[in-house]
């Protein structure tokens, strides 16, 4: 089963199984374990809709959103974690400074939005739909609703014959708290893909269950495996390396995903992601 990030609002289960199937089998070929994929034997966990504003559909124009529609507080905050880690991995992006820091004004958040343009990651997305997708983000962590019917659209989908469970970007927070609240289900492998569950205080403490002692729960039981692949400069998975969160039985993997960190069919098509779920499928 497979479960999308943000951003897709105006896609669909069937849109997407079309890019992520072929790129699947790809990530199997490159991992010396072709195998050809049938329609039935992958299903999309589909949520974006429940982010489109009632009474519009797939085809409505969305909302314009700018600089000024940006909240102080964890907004403005997760986008200077964003735009700090761009900093730190592209030479070329500004750092946040004391005369950059955001303050919540309009102005300040422009300068961030203004630098992370810049990077190879946010470069050609558009200044609303960068916002639109921090607020996605927080929508999903603050909105309990909107939250448990995400959350239940993985557990439709998940059965006794449900093995793997590939989720990428905000999907990884999805699944992984679809997951743990569904003692005893069967999944052999989770594996995540750009994901930004290690993020303290922005997403991390704020999972569901909560963690403790610093500690995420894990996912399901001792036999579940747990896959995480980022690539070096995927700015949203900003924490790579997610055992110091959840425990050293998280397999954590590096990919170069080139210009397009963040895509998640460069993921799907990693011999590290054809591995983890041949491993699965065995």
């Amino acid at each position: 089963m497979c479960v999308h990030g943000v951003g897709q609002q105006q896609s669909g289960e069937e849109q997407l199984l079309k890019e992520w199937i072929p790129a699947l089998q790809d990530g199997l070929t490159r991992a010396g374990a072709p195998r050809a994929l049938e329609p039935g034997d992958v299903a999309m966990a589909f949520y974006g809709d429940l982010f489109l504003p009632p009474g519009r559909t797939l085809g409505t124009t969305e909302p314009f959103l700018s600089a000024a529609d940006v909240a102080s507080g964890w907004e403005t905050d997760l986008l200077r974690a964003w735009w700090a880690e761009a900093a730190a991995v592209e030479p070329q992006i500004m750092p946040p400074t004391a005369e950059g820091t955001l303050g919540g004004l309009p102005s300040s958040v422009q300068v961030a939005l203004i630098a992370l343009s810049q990077s190879r990651f946010f470069a050609g997305l558009a200044e609303r739909a960068l916002v639109s997708d921090l607020k996605q983000v927080r929508r999903y962590l603050g909105d309990p609703l909107l939250r448990a019917a995400a959350r239940t659209r993985v557990h439709t989908l998940v059965g006794p014959d449900t093995v793997a469970v590939v989720a990428h970007s905000l999907g990884s927070v999805v699944a992984y708290e679809a997951l743990c609240a569904l003692p005893g289900h069967a999944v052999r492998e989770l594996i995540t893909l750009g994901s930004p569950l290690g993020i303290r205080n922005l997403i991390f403490d704020r999972l569901d269950p909560a963690p403790v002692d610093a500690r995420g729960a894990w996912p399901g039981s001792d036999l579940l495996g747990w896959t995480n692949i980022a690539d070096a400069g995927d700015v949203v998975a900003l924490a790579k390396d997610l055992r110091p969160r959840f425990g050293e039985r998280v397999v954590c993997r590096l990919v170069p995903n080139g210009s397009h960190a963040h895509d998640a069919t460069h993921y799907l098509g990693k011999a590290e992601t054809g591995q983890a779920l041949s491993a699965a499928l065995r």
